[in-house]
């Protein structure tokens, strides 16, 4: 049984993805913050058809929730296929009011826990990529566009995902000759309860839609351990770069 864990796997583009696996046959682990919402997406993802769901309630900004989370899913499932990053945090500020309690918490979440997870995760990435060497082993993350483009209001935000850019490029760079491939999905902003407070003036039904994402990610997935895809940057139709 193949397995991955989503980390902001209980909605939007976490749950769109952890649905995708779970109606491939995914043994998944799924974190988030919230324990209601983490056991109703259970639910929902073994009647798409994941044969096995562990669910962890943690907060990323928790210096222990890396650890607590892949402990979870190697006690469960013994091994990696894939390791999907999607969880973080996004709040609007000007550098000059930036609140340094707000910089803490952003960075712990969007770069911090992630990479930790991703070094906890190493040793069972490793092994599948062993095991199966025409797959691999893939890691995702959820980047954003505003780690490609800078947009003012977005210095703390687009910082933290031009550091994930980043470390999907080390990543590959250390770990892809050993069957353990990375990349960074940067989108600009999508149909998600995480940008509702910019939809006053960037309406939801011109927003990229969570699908797409979906479908870029599980592409992703199925490439062989020989294809790397460092990053994919994707635009809203009819918007300039960076927009």
């Amino acid at each position: 049984m193949k397995t991955a864990l989503v980390t902001g796997g209980s909605r939007g583009i976490g749950l769109g993805i952890a649905t995708r696996l779970a109606e491939l046959g995914y043994g998944l682990t799924i974190s988030a913050r919230n324990e209601g919402t983490l056991e109703a997406s259970a639910k929902s993802l073994v009647a798409a058809g994941a044969p096995d769901v562990a669910t962890v309630a943690v907060d990323l900004a928790d210096r222990d929730a890396a650890d607590t989370i892949v402990d979870a899913h190697k006690s469960r499932f013994g091994s990696m296929n894939a390791l999907v990053l999607n969880a973080g945090v996004g709040t609007a500020g000007s550098i000059a009011d930036y609140p340094m309690r707000r910089f803490d918490k952003t960075l712990d979440v969007n770069f911090r826990a992630p990479f930790q997870i991703l070094q906890t995760s190493m040793p069972l990435l490793r092994q599948v990529a062993q095991e199966d060497r025409e797959r691999g082993a893939k890691v995702v993350a959820l980047a954003s566009l505003a780690g490609v483009y800078s947009e003012a209001g977005l210095a703390v935000y687009g910082a933290t995902k031009a550091a994930m850019l980043s470390l999907v490029d080390t990543l590959n760079a250390e770990e892809s000759g050993n069957g353990i491939t990375g990349t960074a999905i940067a989108p600009g902003y999508v149909d998600t309860d995480m940008s509702d407070w910019t939809k006053d003036k960037i309406p939801a039904e011109s927003m990229i839609r969570v699908g797409d994402i979906v479908e870029l990610a599980t592409s992703v997935l199925n490439l062989s351990s020989r294809a790397v895809v460092p990053r994919i940057v994707v635009t809203r139709a009819g918007a300039g770069l960076g927009a």
